[in-house]
């Protein structure tokens, strides 16, 4: 093998959205209703078919009046609600009761709040209250104008976009088809998750684990056979996971005796990125490419598997999908107790965002292989390489789970 070098946590990140970016190809297209759009990308963009909203409407329940003609008393002449219209006009002087998402009566141009208010029989009304026009009025195509993009091709939907689809009168919409994804673990030490392991094997926990980060990241995940420290059988299983669109391999990238997945992959004609980035947890990770997919050896301890497919591997995954862009959840937190750490390697250890507003603490773990401590946490505090103590109070780099 030719030399692969060791690169930083930004390095492997430029790396990744670089090589990936550059050589993916716009992915199939596919049909689907709203009932199941959460999480899919756009495959075109969605064009407002009309303003937003079409006419100009009243966000509070009040009376639609001149401007000009309060404070004062006017005639009330009619009511509009929601879903309803007032045919006729207001004039100077007049008044027309007027609910929250009713359009606006011609003439009106402001809205004085029901609460500031003072009924006067027979049909009038009087207000101490001055107003401006357009108080209490969204105006025509405020929110949108037609033609507007209102979600742009590459974007991955959220519960607003479906809400957005809905109220344009999108029942179903072009969306990208979401990459497969092969999720392949390594080691004679691993047996199924029904089977009871002696005490020097483990169950098969990083391919479920690899599975859930997959289909959240918006990929289909087909999970391979174990495949067991023989050359033979890692190669007949990586040949068949490389032909999905994305190769996750767990385990088998250390530098021990049995670690034969990078070598596996070189005789596949593998191009190697990386095969080391300065982490913790996570060092021993590869990424690389080969017959035309990229593929990322990721390290067996379930801490590391975790971490590098989220901060690494969850990038790719997103732009073979489709997106346009792709970003990592960091936040700024407030530590509630010192923390230091040797420099040299950026890390990712399980913490715990709360109880109080932006504070973060660092949870107890055992290494590599505590996935309890992953468990409990719900973010992971970031340290940052070149810096060695942060004191409680001071802020810190988190990134959400």
């Amino acid at each position: 093998m030719a030399f692969v070098p060791t690169m930083t946590f930004e390095q492997a990140r430029a790396c990744v959205v670089q090589q990936v970016s550059a050589a993916r190809q716009r992915p199939a297209m596919e049909d689907a209703g709203l009932e199941s759009l959460a999480g899919r990308v756009m495959a075109e963009d969605v064009t407002a078919e009309r303003d937003i909203p079409a006419l100009a409407r009243s966000v509070r329940d009040g009376f639609a009046v001149h401007a000009a003609d309060v404070p004062g008393t006017l005639e009330i002449i009619g009511e509009v609600r929601a879903g309803g219209r007032f045919d006729g006009a207001v004039a100077r002087g007049q008044a027309v009761e007027i609910m929250t998402g009713a359009p606006m009566p011609r003439g009106a141009d402001a809205v004085v709040m029901v609460e500031h208010v003072t009924r006067e029989n027979p049909g009038k009304l009087h207000t101490d209250r001055a107003a401006e026009a357009g108080q209490f009025v969204n105006p025509q195509g405020c929110e949108a104008r037609a033609g507007e993009i209102l979600i742009p091709a590459g974007k991955r939907l959220s519960y607003p976009d479906v809400a957005l689809l809905a109220a344009t009168g999108r029942e179903r919409v072009p969306v990208f088809v979401q990459p497969s994804v092969a999720i392949l673990a390594t080691g004679d030490e691993i047996v199924p998750v029904n089977e009871t392991p002696q005490a020097h094997q483990i169950r098969n926990s990083n391919a479920y684990s690899l599975a859930a980060q997959v289909a959240r990241a918006g990929g289909r995940p087909r999970m391979l056979p174990v495949a067991r420290d023989e050359y033979a059988h890692t190669r007949e299983w990586v040949e068949a996971g490389l032909s999905c669109d994305l190769l996750l391999i767990s385990g088998g990238v250390s530098a021990g005796k049995y670690d034969i997945v990078e070598r596996v992959l070189a005789d596949c004609g593998a191009e190697f990125f990386f095969d080391r980035v300065l982490i913790q947890p996570g060092q021993p990770l590869v990424f690389g490419r080969a017959r035309g997919k990229f593929f990322f050896g990721l390290p067996g301890n379930p801490a590391s598997t975790m971490v590098t497919f989220e901060i690494f591997a969850r990038a790719a995954l997103e732009l073979l999908g489709g997106q346009c862009e792709t970003a990592l959840p960091f936040i700024q937190a407030t530590l509630t107790q010192d923390f230091r750490h040797r420099t040299g390697i950026t890390r990712f250890l399980p913490a715990r965002l709360g109880p109080g507003p932006g504070e973060l603490t660092p949870l107890r773990w055992s290494g590599s292989g505590d996935v309890p401590a992953l468990s409990r946490a719900n973010a992971y505090l970031v340290a940052a390489a070149d810096r060695a103590e942060w004191k409680a109070g001071e802020n810190i780099h988190a990134l959400l789970q």
